[in-house]
């Protein structure tokens, strides 16, 4: 690997997979695609605008990569009931112009999608860990432009794109915006514990579980993948999940017991969603067969970082 090339780059995830390539490739060339935005850290920066298809040619001419990680997404589920359009148009038409101008202008590169768990839908209903043969049943937008991307994926490697594609379920980590859900709890207990909001937490379906990984396992998970990558057939999918579905309020329970507080809850009717599935859990033993990857964070490690991470971030 001598060029890396990743889109996303200034995102939660790019945040951590930087220093994560870094480690892994320290002669490689890391390449962040960007709106025009600086990406600190990097060793070059390109421009690319994904729904400019001139825009994704004249970045990978640039770059010239080896491998591409295609990571840029809109992925706040509840943003994709506000906008779906929006949504489709990033998800889905974004990431067939990035991948057809890979393979156009650099054939040979491997190129690895994020895709998501979130893809499976209400094939979790089932209540057994999914593995990737399970059927795609999207229940919200933002599931179903990640689920048909990676469909048209599966198709280009039919046609000579080294494409992989990648499911990590829930994952949290230290950067993470409040959209999501540990982070919005950690950030509600951090202002509390500092007596910067009343002692109330807000919050949707606290009964729900939920399969989750630190986002730096998910990293390893994206550069074994690039370790691996001239052994993996095109169109190849893996999991990357604990196996363990967690209860949302449990959750909250740790958090405010890391921070000392013991506030009360409010259920706000307006975080509720109607498709929301009970409960998720992955099979990720493709990806602990083939890429030699599982998750390696305690979990307890994991809450502590983001609670640490929003108590820096509200000084």
């Amino acid at each position: 690997m001598r060029r890396i090339l990743v889109t996303g780059a200034n995102g939660f995830v790019g945040s951590h997979l930087h220093p994560a390539l870094r480690d892994a490739f320290p002669s490689a060339e890391l390449i962040a695609a960007t709106r025009g935005e600086a990406a600190q850290g990097w060793d070059r920066v390109v421009p690319l605008d994904l729904l400019d298809i001139a825009s994704c040619s004249a970045a990978l001419r640039a770059a010239r990569p080896d491998a591409v990680i295609h990571l840029a997404a809109l992925a706040e589920t509840g943003a994709s009931f506000r906008d779906p359009q929006r949504t489709w148009r990033t998800n889905l038409l974004g990431t067939l112009a990035i991948a057809e101008a890979v393979l156009a202008e650099a054939p040979a590169a491997l190129f690895v999608q994020a895709s998501s768990a979130e893809v499976y839908g209400l094939s979790f209903q089932s209540g057994r860990p999914l593995d990737e043969d399970a059927p795609m049943r999207p229940a919200n937008p933002y599931a179903a432009s990640k689920a048909a991307a990676d469909l048209a994926l599966g198709e280009m490697a039919l046609r000579g794109l080294r494409a992989v594609r990648l499911r990590p379920f829930n994952h949290t980590g230290p950067g993470q915006s409040e959209s999501f859900v540990v982070a919005a709890f950690a950030r509600q207990v951090a202002l509390i514990a500092a007596g910067r909001q009343e002692p109330v937490i807000r919050v949707g379906a606290l009964d729900r579980c939920r399969d989750f990984l630190d986002v730096a396992d998910v990293c390893r998970g994206y550069v074994a993948v690039l370790q691996h990558g001239t052994r993996l057939p095109p169109g190849a999918v893996y999991n990357l999940a604990s196996g363990v579905s967690r209860e949302i309020g449990s959750i909250l329970r740790d958090l405010t017991r890391l921070a000392g507080i013991a506030p009360s809850i409010d259920q706000e009717t307006a975080r509720l969603r109607a498709t929301d599935v009970a409960r998720t859990v992955g099979n990720a033993a493709a990806a602990r067969a083939v890429l030699g990857w599982t998750p390696t964070v305690p979990w307890e490690a994991t809450l502590q970082t983001v609670l640490a991470d929003w108590q820096a971030r509200i000084g």
